[in-house]
């Protein structure tokens, strides 16, 4: 089996040499054939050797990592984005379907962030995922989610999430425009994703919703109809919370 080809670019040379070294160590598969201090030297680095896959530095003086983009019209090879920890940064790549690893960089990530570049090699979408991860993660909140489908990645607006339902381990996505789909992720990750939004509440174990969607709230019996007909039941212990973030919404209209 050849080996995937990587490219380090990051403009601490203590963290390329902590990156080379893990690696190296762990990851056989992996041939690095280039380091670099910034994107410039990258640009050429990537014309020149056409790595499988680039580990980039987002934080870096000149370009930042998201301006590499800027210098190709196609993205042909996988990115590991490798970044210091922030919580609003990790939501823009899981929204994005982006692979990221936080520093200091640790075995286990790293082994299965080089696996998943091994399963995604033949994969498109990676310029159409790296604009939408740049788009969340320079906005104040992101406006895009990337759902896996059977045949890659549905990109919608975040808006145009109308209701999720638990089914096991997948989640069942209704969207705005009647359509909906069956993504391979619990409810739990979208719930972790979508919690600095006011308008989305979990009513129940089942359940999450977008509020400006309900077409109808039945007090008494505690039931939802939202605008696409679907009723859901509000959980006893999320009934009172659930009524307040629904009147703290309609107040703000």
């Amino acid at each position: 089996m050849d080996k995937m080809k990587a490219i380090i670019v990051d403009d601490e040379e203590r963290a390329r040499r902590s990156l080379e070294t893990l690696l190296t160590t762990h990851c056989p598969e992996i041939e690095i054939t280039a380091q670099c201090a910034g994107v410039a030297k990258a640009v050429l680095a990537i014309r020149q050797q056409q790595p499988d896959v680039v580990f980039l530095d987002i934080e870096m003086p000149e370009f930042n990592g998201f301006e590499l983009l800027n210098f190709f019209d196609e993205v042909n090879f996988q990115i590991v984005f490798v970044t210091a920890y922030s919580e609003y940064a990790v939501q823009a790549f899981e929204c994005s379907a982006v692979d990221y690893l936080l520093k200091p960089v640790q075995v286990e990530k790293l082994k299965t962030a080089v696996a998943k570049v091994n399963l995604h090699l033949n994969n498109g979408h990676m310029l159409q995922r790296l604009q939408v991860l740049q788009q969340n993660y320079q906005a104040d909140e992101f406006n895009k989610i990337a759902l896996p489908v059977s045949d890659g990645l549905l990109f919608v607006e975040v808006n145009n999430l109308l209701q999720l339902q638990a089914e096991g381990a997948y989640t069942q996505v209704f969207l705005a425009d009647g359509s909906n789909l069956l993504v391979s992720r619990k409810l739990k990750f979208f719930e972790d994703l979508l919690l600095r939004r006011k308008n989305f509440f979990r009513i129940h174990r089942s359940h999450l919703i977008n509020l400006n969607y309900i077409k109808k709230y039945n007090r008494l019996e505690s039931f939802i109809e939202m605008d696409n007909g679907n009723s859901m039941p509000v959980s006893k212990e999320r009934k009172k919370e659930f009524e307040e973030s629904f009147s703290e919404i309609r107040i703000g209209r």
